[in-house]
């Protein structure tokens, strides 16, 4: 075989998609497998939004689409900024991507040359590191520990900053933790980057409406409005509209590093399906209340799980304030041995141990840069999540 691209040393599959793909060999294989390992809303996409597709494809609108965004769909982005979070953008401010992920490459290969600091908080999804990595960036992790609700301490922060550090991503309310930001905690980080001028902000909106108990979120450029032509936010419709097949993302920020990013996606893909995009703006136009009702479903969940969770020996779990994930402590069964005789040394010991004795899915913490660890989605049916940690709970027992 002849060599691939030496880039791609540095770049390992994503650790969701191998357990995933685990879980599905099982799966095939018979086995009675419940995955908690995907961050994937089991919610149907709006009907308003599939009509509101269908619609687009009957009037003909199947012809190559602008590469930053239908003016439909930007409008919508638009509205929806004025919405959430009193920020106003004009249009040529906003793009839209191939999914949020998309939005983020093209940030990372616009703002970062080889070389240079990126800033982390940490725990963090794994893509975000991968991501810097491909784009020749030195990640620097900045630890978010549990004794601080896994939140970003502003001393932290600036303890990380070095004249090399060329972008900060945040990403609130977090995957894998679950943890926000409250207005005060985004001002006060806003404050320690007006000190740094010359640091780009990615700011990952995409559970922004994933919320629990009254927490309110504020993102960082409506949190300190002079650092809004530093700032890019993002988000899509994947997580608040259960439309992760339609693949839409999008952002808004400073007018020329926008520019520089439709750029660099005209290079890699171009335009994003127009019948996706007409979907995206009745999603975000149409009606928003039964985003509340699945809110409350997903408050459910995540309670159920905590619930189940407490009655595992030696795991420990903080309470988050957003997303619809759980990140447990497994500090407590390392050390020792599955029914199965599988040595629990480590959350990826853990995990595939889980996997394959008890059939749950789940992705361990060193993927997402913090153990002993694991993360669990809830964003399935009440039914698997009771299943799922009845089994986590025998697995626990069992240990000796």
């Amino acid at each position: 075989m002849l060599p691939l691209a030496e880039r791609l040393r540095r770049i390992p599959p994503a650790a969701t998609v191998a357990m995933t793909a685990r879980a599905r060999a099982l799966r095939e294989g018979g086995a009675d497998v419940i995955a908690l390992s995907i961050g994937e809303p089991d919610f149907p996409t709006p009907p308003h939004a599939i009509e509101a597709a269908l619609a687009a494809a009957r009037r003909g609108e199947t012809k190559y689409p602008p590469q930053d965004g239908t003016r439909a769909l930007k409008e919508a982005v638009q509205r929806k900024f004025q919405r959430d979070q009193g920020l106003d953008y004009a249009l040529d401010e906003i793009m839209v991507a191939n999914g949020g992920k998309q939005v983020i490459f093209n940030a990372l290969m616009a703002a970062v040359d080889p070389g240079a600091e990126i800033i982390i908080p940490a725990p963090y999804w794994a893509s975000y590191s991968l991501l810097a990595e491909l784009a020749g960036g030195r990640v620097v992790p900045v630890p978010c520990p549990e004794s601080a609700g896994f939140h970003l301490r502003t001393e932290d922060l600036a303890g990380a900053i070095t004249a090399r550090t060329r972008l900060l991503i945040l990403n609130f309310p977090n995957n894998p933790t679950g943890a926000a930001c409250g207005p005060e905690e985004m001002a006060a980080i806003g404050r320690v980057l007006l000190d740094h001028p010359d640091i780009w902000v990615l700011a990952d909106d995409i559970y922004e409406h994933l919320l629990y108990d009254g927490f309110r979120y504020v993102t960082l450029a409506a949190a300190e409005p002079r650092l809004r032509e530093r700032v890019v936010t993002v988000s899509g419709a994947s997580k608040t509209y259960a439309m992760t097949g339609w693949r839409i993302g999008f952002c808004a920020g400073p007018r020329d590093l926008i520019r520089a990013m439709v750029n660099m996606q005209g290079q890699a893909t171009a335009g994003v399906s127009s019948i996706g995009q007409a979907a995206a703006a009745a999603a975000l136009d149409g009606p928003q209340e039964f985003l509340a009702e699945r809110l409350a479903v997903y408050r459910r969940r995540r309670d159920l799980l905590l619930d189940l969770l407490a009655a595992a020996p030696g795991v420990s779990c903080h309470r988050p304030e957003g997303a619809f994930y759980l990140f447990p402590n497994i500090a407590g069964c390392l050390g020792r041995q599955s029914a199965g005789g599988r040595e629990i040394a480590t959350d990826t010991d853990f995990a595939v141990a889980l996997l394959e004795e008890q059939h749950v899915a789940v992705v361990q913490g060193a993927a997402f840069g913090m153990s002993p660890y694991l993360r669990l989605s809830y964003a399935t049916s009440e039914a698997a999540l009771e299943a799922a940690g009845r089994r986590i709970i025998s697995f626990c027992q069992s240990l000796r």
